[in-house]
């Protein structure tokens, strides 16, 4: 009887293992993605995964300087979406990034955002000249590409020096919307994907700040396959995914301008 028992199991485990052979592994791609992209990439994400359910995606959200340089040290993404085109570019150049995959699929918008209102918003310099303007926050102009942005505003106003005191310095973009929201600076230059999120629309005021006012800085969003996702052909999918007419319908949705 002993003996008939162990058999039965045995059966049922070989078994197990069968279904498990012939069932195909999930697909995993791994997204490091500028920190800008916090509430869209979601949204995307999940887009993708309705046209290949099989997908599963993990994220990593951060400065774009600082995957850029994780990933040059060997950290394991495949695909690298950054908030400019140079962090990806310098990737492709050095070896660690596919280069025939490097695309622009958005641009970003920046904007000056308070949820303080005692601060005047009909005017940007008027904003940032205001004795109400205690703390300014901005990303880390090193190595956010939002941040350099800010900063560039700043200088191009002859404001630079004379806020650099009163300035609160993220590490990334999404901290310093966190200054902002939390009360720890009066205002910050921020993505517009950010006061457009279902978290925070509807709170406090901002200002969209055009292009022109930071040249030489134009949050043209890359995108690029890492050397570690070359053979993720899902990985080659979410790229060419990003350019679809359903993921550019959430990116503008999410604060986005087309890559073009």
């Amino acid at each position: 009887m002993r003996r008939r028992l162990i058999i039965v199991l045995l059966i049922i485990l070989q078994t197990c293992r069968l279904a498990a052979a012939d069932k195909p592994a999930a697909a995993v791609v791994s997204v490091a993605a500028a920190a800008n992209l916090t509430y869209a990439i979601e949204a995307l994400n999940l887009e993708f995964q309705a046209h290949h359910p099989g997908a599963r995606i993990t994220t990593t959200l951060g400065a774009s300087g600082s995957l850029f340089a994780q990933i040059r040290h060997g950290a394991p993404y495949d695909v690298f979406l950054s908030a400019d085109t140079q962090y990806p570019a310098e990737l492709a150049a050095a070896g660690a990034g596919v280069s025939a995959t490097l695309q622009t699929f958005a641009r970003g918008r920046l904007v000056l955002w308070t949820t303080n209102p005692r601060l005047p918003m009909s005017d940007l310099k008027a904003a940032l000249t205001s004795p109400a303007l205690r703390k300014l926050a901005i990303a880390q102009p090193r190595s956010a590409p939002y941040g350099r942005a800010a900063q560039t505003v700043l200088e191009q106003l002859g404001l630079w020096s004379t806020l650099a005191p009163r300035l609160v310095i993220g590490e990334n973009i999404a901290q310093a919307a966190q200054f902002v929201e939390t009360g720890n600076a009066d205002a910050g230059f921020v993505a517009l994907s950010f006061v457009l999120s279902r978290r925070l629309a509807g709170r406090g005021s901002y200002l969209e700040i055009p292009a022109p006012a930071y040249p030489g800085v134009t949050l043209a969003h890359g995108a690029i396959l890492t050397q570690h996702g070359r053979e993720n052909v899902t990985a080659r999918q979410y790229l060419e995914f990003l350019r679809s007419s359903a993921a550019q319908r959430i990116l503008r949705d999410q604060g986005y301008s087309s890559p073009e």
